[in-house]
């Protein structure tokens, strides 16, 4: 069985972070690990509390986990700060751990701040050098190249900006906006491909992100390449945002656990 780490934040309510990753990754008859970086007290409601892991602390389970399991894909998600950063770039390095989905996660659907704004040059400058694909949102998007201000900007051109950052490609999801469908942009340097879906009518979306990096570590580390990966995903979480659970009052998440094509 092929073997996937999530490095990431823990979402007590199960729809986001770590747990979303291992339904994931276990959907995808993959066996999942995780680096636990961050505690969260949260719900379908938002966040009402956060610890983060010490330096120190996410250098043991990283050395932990590569030193003994044999990982043929890994995914970042929640980072929190510089220091965390830095040590999953140097724990990267040293193990050589190969297939990195970037998830470059700052701000959770409710709205709370999931990454110091202080660590966003290291994310840019250290990390995401080393990724096979990095997955922002538009949003992230904007704030990973400056584009924050601007109204609109092409989908094509952000990515390009991107891809310069370093990594091998780039997925800009364009979900967010408010278009009749949900548009995603693949960059690998030669050639653009336009993924799209049809918007569907739900606030149940909690843990989007998470999900699509997790399965798209997962097609990686079962020998999909990088666009058929992406392609598999987006299909994944099309279904998963539309059979999506309703287990809260609040932004529920999505269904990790949809059939697999």
């Amino acid at each position: 069985m092929k073997q996937v780490l999530t490095i990431a934040g823990s979402d007590s309510g199960g729809g986001a972070g770590i747990q979303a990753d291992l339904k994931t990754m276990t959907n995808f008859a993959t066996y999942g690990a995780s680096v636990i970086t961050a505690v969260t007290a949260q719900n379908t409601l938002g966040v009402q509390g956060v610890r983060v892991m010490s330096r120190n602390v996410v250098a043991r389970q990283l050395d932990s986990v590569l030193t003994d399991l044999s990982f043929s894909a890994a995914k970042t998600g929640m980072l929190a700060n510089q220091d965390i950063i830095e040590v999953v770039v140097e724990k990267t390095q040293e193990y050589q751990l190969k297939n990195l989905v970037v998830d470059p996660v700052m701000v959770a659907t409710s709205g709370d701040v999931l990454l110091e704004e202080e660590a966003i040059s290291s994310l840019k400058e250290q990390l995401i050098p080393l990724a096979k694909i990095i997955t922002p949102n538009l949003k992230e998007a904007k704030v990973l190249t400056g584009y924050e201000k601007e109204a609109t900007i092409e989908l094509k051109e952000i990515a390009q900006e991107l891809f310069q950052l370093g990594p091998e490609a780039v997925l800009v999801k364009g979900g967010h906006s408010q278009a009749e469908q949900a548009v995603d942009m693949f960059y690998d340097g030669t050639q653009y491909h336009e993924l799209s879906a049809p918007r569907i009518d739900t606030n149940d979306t909690h843990g989007t992100g998470c999900t699509l990096s997790s399965a798209i570590a997962s097609n990686l580390a079962l020998g999909y390449d990088l666009l058929t990966a992406v392609k598999r995903s987006k299909e994944f979480i099309t279904k998963a945002i539309k059979e999506g659970v309703k287990v809260g009052t609040g932004n529920n998440p999505v269904n990790h656990l949809v059939k697999v094509n």
